[in-house]
């Protein structure tokens, strides 16, 4: 199981997490999406929170949340219609083979694989877990935009109101190599003055890696489109949206 840095595990962070990753297009582009497929068997790998996974979870349709996080699915299960949603807590391995009609890797979730053999992995858990011709969708940050050159304290500055009184976010990179991107979160409450700094990396994948994993683990990929308006993919893009078919 991949290991959880301190953004998913410690509570205060938790609090934190919809206020700093509120609604936003990404969401629209999955919510249109499940509606477009008439999905009604929804799995939310990494579902973190749940603020998406509950807002899928509409009428006659079965949605299950999916996180290795215990402090994440404690807050998603406190949180306004999470009656709706089966909670689970585990990583790919606990999708079983429920042949579900849409399989969901929000934020990002795709980069926190470091390793080819668990992205891999990952990959024919979800191809389990599918019915024939079921769909895969996820993005993922595009490493020829080299966006984390941009990850410095002037430009990713933000203060925020939370429950543990004012915080002021902002993140550095401090390395990078074989694809992945070193870089710490600081998090300075206000209130006491702590400076809660969080080490984390994250794997970028190109188009070309990310496309040979899914023919691999037995997919199609329908589209790859360059941002949330569904613009077609190119190498300038700030992010890859997969959409794939089990074969």
């Amino acid at each position: 199981m991949t290991k959880l840095d301190l953004h998913y595990t410690d509570p205060r962070l938790v609090d934190m997490y919809d206020i700093e990753n509120p609604h936003g297009p990404d969401f629209d582009f999955f919510l249109a999406l499940a509606d477009q497929l008439q999905a009604q068997h929804i799995l939310d790998l990494g579902c973190g929170t749940g603020l998406l996974t509950r807002q899928l979870a509409v009428t006659n349709r079965e949605v299950t949340g999916i996180d290795p996080s215990t402090a994440m699915l404690a807050y998603a299960r406190r949180q306004p219609g999470a009656e709706r949603v089966r909670w689970i807590e585990g990583d790919s391995s606990a999708l079983g083979t429920p042949a579900a009609d849409l399989v969901l890797m929000t934020s990002n979730v795709a980069q926190v694989f470091l390793e080819d053999d668990e992205w891999a992995t990952t990959l024919q858990h979800i191809h389990a877990a599918l019915r024939p011709g079921g769909h895969l969708a996820f993005e993922s940050r595009n490493p020829a935009d080299r966006g984390w050159g941009n990850w410095n304290p002037e430009t990713t500055f933000a203060r925020l109101e939370t429950p543990h009184g004012p915080v002021e976010t902002w993140l550095e990179v401090v390395g990078e190599e074989n694809g992945r991107v070193h870089f710490v979160g600081h998090n300075l409450f206000k209130n006491s003055g702590e400076d809660l700094a969080v080490t984390s990396t994250l794997r970028y994948r190109s188009h070309a890696e990310i496309s040979a994993s899914l023919h691999k683990a037995g997919f199609t990929i329908e589209q790859v489109y360059g941002n949330w308006q569904q613009e077609p993919f190119a190498n300038t893009s700030r992010i890859m949206i997969f959409v794939a078919q089990r074969s």
